[in-house]
């Protein structure tokens, strides 16, 4: 795959359109490295101009701020806009809706100030460019329920474009009964993807699964590394792994594409 480094380009003298933003889901953990080669492989077929930061990549800050380390949270995100500044960077694209929202909400107010995408967002500008298109043979008819990430739904109200793109894919789509505004979480937000959950009679994972369950799905899409984690946990626990699939939009696209 074809992956350039900012740091390539800069000697090369060249400025990428956009840069793709992988986050740390995307980096180190091998379920959602996936997702990450499903959006490269989508952005490589429309020929877009991107870039990577690679190694000079590092957190957005996003866990330690929800956690309380405000501290944390501004090292990192100044560390983080001296880079993108330094090379020019004006639009970011990303899979991980936290990133997103942490771009688009947080870093201006420390001198970050970029045009932010979320890769259903940036997907969907190149459809509507005329620079990619997405078949509805592969996936035709398929038992897909959508479910909305937070940090992508209720926090910035993206709730049509991972919708529209779905419904390009030919796939028999069922809202689950806690939609859009109404969506639960996954359970991992506000880094509590990253300790146990606290005593109760349920984890939220495997009540958000059951909502999905109920629309007897044989695909569950979603638009975030982390609610993908919880989302398939969920599955395994109900002992549904057999059965359903549980998929990022960008994986479905590039799936329908054979890419």
């Amino acid at each position: 795959m074809n992956v350039p480094t900012m740091a390539d380009m800069m000697a090369q003298d060249k400025q990428p359109e956009v840069l793709f933003w992988v986050g740390a889901a995307g980096s180190y953990d091998d379920r959602a490295k996936k997702i990450t080669k499903a959006f490269v492989k989508i952005l490589n077929e429309a020929n877009v101009d991107f870039a990577v930061l690679g190694t000079e990549e590092s957190s957005t800050g996003d866990a330690a701020k929800r956690a309380g380390n405000e501290f944390l949270f501004q090292m990192q995100a100044m560390a983080n806009i001296e880079i993108l500044n330094a090379y020019g960077v004006k639009t970011i694209v990303t899979c991980d809706p936290h990133s997103f929202n942490t771009f688009k909400n947080e870093y201006p107010g420390l001198g970050g100030k970029y045009k932010v995408f979320h890769h259903t967002q940036y997907i969907s500008k190149l459809i509507s460019e005329g620079r990619l298109s997405v078949k509805n043979q592969v996936l035709k008819s398929k038992r897909l329920t959508y479910h909305d990430p937070c940090y992508l739904g209720r926090a910035n109200e993206v709730y049509e474009t991972p919708r529209e793109l779905i419904k390009r894919l030919g796939v028999k789509m069922t809202e689950m009964k806690r939609n859009k505004s109404t969506a639960l979480c996954c359970g991992a937000g506000g880094a509590q993807m990253f300790k146990e959950p606290e005593k109760g009679s349920k984890d939220i994972n495997i009540l958000r699964t059951e909502d999905a369950l109920e629309t007897n799905p044989q695909i569950i899409a979603t638009g975030c590394p982390y609610c993908n984690t919880m989302m398939t946990d969920g599955v395994k626990f109900k002992e549904k792994e057999e059965q359903i699939q549980v998929k990022d939009i960008a994986e479905l696209i590039a799936e329908a594409n054979n890419l």
